[in-house]
């Protein structure tokens, strides 16, 4: 290497802490040597403590273990510790709306941000099945970018939707249809990824699953204000939305009263937040008020809970529970 790019040297030395060494895993000075002459760069000792010194000087934190069979320098904490990353594969490995070959790619991303050894310790309890549930939609990226810029320039697009089917002789079909909406805002709900938006052909939200898209497009028109077809006035508050939601169908917010079983209370909460009242109804049951779009997923939600959960308002959504109830005992019948 050239004396006028000297400079970098002790970025060499940082790069390769950081791709070979942690806590567990020091790397010798005789190492970080032999690293540099294979680049050129002729050093002592006394250089190599030089440049770690100066690494540390900028807020590199680069600890000595002095362990008898593992002394050498590491990394000692990094912008993602090893938990983190690992957490962030997992959300990688399950997220259904993003294909396997885009899941590697990714995955490989990742373990850059801990040492080697870290990372084929950490990937090798990692397994993603080509044949999971995972989309086919090579375009996801392209489309997730082009709707988060869509969204921040508040403007309408176009694109593609396609459902799948399976006729009686077990034909795998596809049935496509182009929207124009307005964009609100993106969700990962339920291991999917949704928009949020409104067709201009009705007053309500709509929500949409992103790898079913293709061939998006930004429009010059600017889209519709949620206001008019939401709660929200200043800001669409994506957070209240989504707590609101069940299986991301869309229906009619309002209270919703609910009669549980005390074995209920820590999923109540989990689900609607440590705000939500809750009274005692009798020895073994509880009352809570939360706020819920009524629709086919919400009575889903609550059917899977069987006779420990009973509700008590509005009458709408008691009559989709009995007329659902009815339908499941028909079948069976």
């Amino acid at each position: 290497m050239p004396n006028e790019y000297k400079i970098l040297r002790p970025l060499l030395v940082y790069r390769y802490l950081m791709q070979h060494s942690d806590e567990e895993h020091p790397v010798t000075t005789t190492a970080i040597i032999d690293m540099l002459e294979k680049q050129g760069i002729s050093c002592n000792r006394k250089t190599v403590y030089s440049y770690i010194d100066a690494l540390n000087e900028v807020g590199c934190d680069i600890m000595l273990s002095k362990d008898g069979k593992c002394r050498g320098y590491f990394i000692a904490s990094r912008e993602f510790e090893l938990p983190e990353v690992m957490l962030l594969v997992d959300a990688v490995s399950s997220a259904g709306f993003i294909t396997p070959k885009k899941t590697l790619s990714l995955i490989e991303k990742l373990k850059s941000l801990v040492s080697e050894e870290q990372a084929n310790s950490m990937v090798s309890q990692v397994y993603v099945d080509s044949r999971s549930t995972k989309c086919s939609n090579e375009e996801i990226y392209i489309i997730i970018d082009h709707l988060h810029d869509a969204i921040m320039r508040r403007k309408k697009v176009r694109f593609t939707y396609r459902r799948r089917s399976i006729d009686v002789y077990n034909k795998k079909k596809h049935t496509e249809k182009s929207f124009t909406v307005s964009p609100y805002a993106l969700i990962w709900k339920d291991d999917h990824y949704y928009l949020v938006c409104n067709n201009d052909k009705y007053d309500n939200l709509m929500n949409l699953r992103i790898d079913r898209m293709k061939g998006l497009v930004i429009l010059k028109e600017d889209y519709r204000h949620f206001s008019e077809v939401s709660p929200y006035k200043n800001k669409f508050d994506t957070r209240d939305y989504s707590s609101k939601m069940f299986n991301m169908f869309s229906g009619e917010v309002c209270d919703v009263r609910l009669k549980c079983s005390l074995n209920l209370q820590e999923e109540m909460l989990d689900r609607f937040g440590a705000s939500i009242p809750l009274t005692a109804s009798d020895p073994t049951h509880f009352e809570t008020v939360v706020r819920a779009a009524v629709s086919d997923g919400l009575v889903s939600w609550i059917m899977q809970y069987g006779d420990d959960i009973e509700v008590m308002s509005p009458p709408e959504l008691i009559e989709m529970i009995k007329n659902k109830a009815d339908s499941i005992i028909n079948v069976y019948n």
